[in-house]
């Protein structure tokens, strides 16, 4: 990646895409939006984010309708959700040329393996983001706590490129981490976005801090994360079982937060069932390892999901 001056392009432009977007273009890389929804509102009156580390406003935002129109990156963001993984195929290689590094922030199993088998392991780098965040409004994104991001290589171990892109992300404000295994870290994500993403939805709509006040559904919590830690374990992937009081703990500070599934179900949008509940199973099944609580809990969200 050039970092003196570097285009980078950012598919899947809503609260995620927008926040980490935004940072970038803050701290004066050019930046360039993919939008649909919010294409009229942000080319007329910018990006808003409020924020617990400061608010700022981008008054003059890159934002395009098509990835033709952006052309060549040296960094290719993609926040979109993992159902529409599809549409890459056709968005993303206008996008590229030789160097590009694209870095997906999608959640669950599968998106780098997916971006690797049609556009060559060697571009592909996932984000883990551990962040509070909700799009409020057309173009206005609010930051409620967090926003590091954990990255890997899908080829394998951390490059230059890779600790170069975590300096230049700390620059610009995003707390940032390079983790020696993605797959590692995308299953310590799961210890999180299974139980909370899954029980909100299942539970009847509930918030975090609502299922951390319900002991039955806490219990729950604490067994899906066990599960998922056991499991990991067993694929080679170790997680320390200390996790589940320390993710319960920052959990609580973040007040009455709405996971992004939820969000997702309650508007009638895709949910991303496969990606985070679906392919775990299979790839723990794959393996001869069961995981009856995840799959509990998957089976009750296609049930929930179809019924809505």
């Amino acid at each position: 990646m050039n970092l003196d001056h570097p285009r980078i392009a950012i598919v899947g432009s809503g609260a995620v895409g927008c926040y980490y977007g935004g940072r970038l273009a803050q701290h004066g890389h050019e930046v360039h939006f993919l939008m649909r929804s919010d294409y009229e509102v942000v080319k007329r009156d910018g990006l808003k984010i409020t924020s617990h580390d400061g608010n700022f406003e981008l008054p003059q935002v890159h934002c395009h309708r098509s990835t033709a129109e952006i052309g060549a990156c040296d960094l290719v963001i993609i926040a979109m959700k993992a159902t529409a993984n599809a549409v890459l195929l056709e968005l993303l290689p206008p996008l590229l040329k030789e160097k590009t590094m694209i870095l997906t922030l999608q959640n669950g199993l599968g998106s780098d393996d997916f971006l690797a088998r049609h556009f060559g392991s060697a571009h592909v780098l996932g984000g883990l983001c551990f962040v509070c965040i909700n799009r409020i409004a057309p173009g206005v994104i609010h930051h409620i706590a967090q926003g590091q991001i954990s990255l890997g290589e899908h080829s394998g171990g951390a490059q230059v490129r890779t600790e170069a892109l975590a300096v230049e992300f700390r620059r610009c404000g995003i707390e940032c981490k390079v983790e020696p295994s993605l797959i590692a870290a995308r299953w310590k994500k799961l210890v999180w976005n299974v139980p909370f993403n899954g029980l909100s939805i299942a539970a009847g709509g509930k918030d975090t801090a609502a299922i951390l006040a319900d002991a039955a559904l806490e219990r729950r919590v604490r067994r899906l994360m066990r599960e998922i830690i056991e499991t990991a374990g067993r694929l080679g992937h170790e997680i320390p079982l200390g996790l589940i009081d320390d993710m319960i703990d920052r959990t609580r500070t973040m007040s009455a937060y709405k996971p992004s599934s939820l969000i997702d179900f309650l508007a009638g949008s895709e949910v991303e069932l496969e990606a985070i509940w679906g392919e775990p199973v299979r790839r723990a099944k794959a393996a001869g390892i069961e995981m009856p609580e995840v799959e509990r809990l998957y089976e009750e969200l296609k049930e929930g999901i179809a019924g809505r």
